[in-house]
């Protein structure tokens, strides 16, 4: 937990922490591609991403590995005092550098880049997450992710 925006600061550069693992399960996997229409096999037939995909199972969407940056960075950094509001402002660059399979577990990395002012009263403050699957040597997920606190 860090007090407020200016103690913050005192971290540009420096990896804010890692979050605790996360089970990606393949209910999650079918949820997902409920809420997205993304049914792509690779993701929702077991039997046949057993068969005949290179990964030997089904795999997460990218974007559900993505869209769990949210419930990752409680875990690593809260700020006590003085934000309003904090708002998903976007990334910069996003790359899925390697699968999450079916029923493994990942976790994030952040680290913070830059803060800066940004008119009326808001610091935007810019993430490097680095997600990591369990028992790879590759991260599965690296994006650069903004977000603005408003004061």
């Amino acid at each position: 937990m860090i007090d407020t925006l200016d103690a913050l600061k005192d971290h540009i550069g420096q990896e804010i922490g890692v979050t605790d693992w996360l089970a990606v399960s393949q209910e999650r996997i079918q949820k997902f591609a409920d809420a997205t229409g993304d049914h792509q096999w690779i993701h929702v037939d077991r039997e046949r991403a057993r068969r005949e995909s290179p990964f030997k199972d089904t795999i997460a969407h990218g974007f559900l590995t993505l869209s769990l940056l949210p419930q990752f960075m409680p875990q690593v950094l809260t700020i006590k005092d003085g934000v309003r509001m904090g708002i998903n402002y976007g990334l910069n660059r996003v790359r899925f550098v390697s699968p999450v399979r079916a029923d493994s577990r990942i976790r994030a990395r952040f680290t913070l880049q830059s803060l800066k002012d940004v008119p009326p009263k808001a610091v935007e403050a810019v993430f490097l997450a680095t997600m990591e699957s369990e028992g790879s040597d590759k991260p599965c997920c690296v994006a650069e992710w903004v977000v603005r606190y408003y004061l």
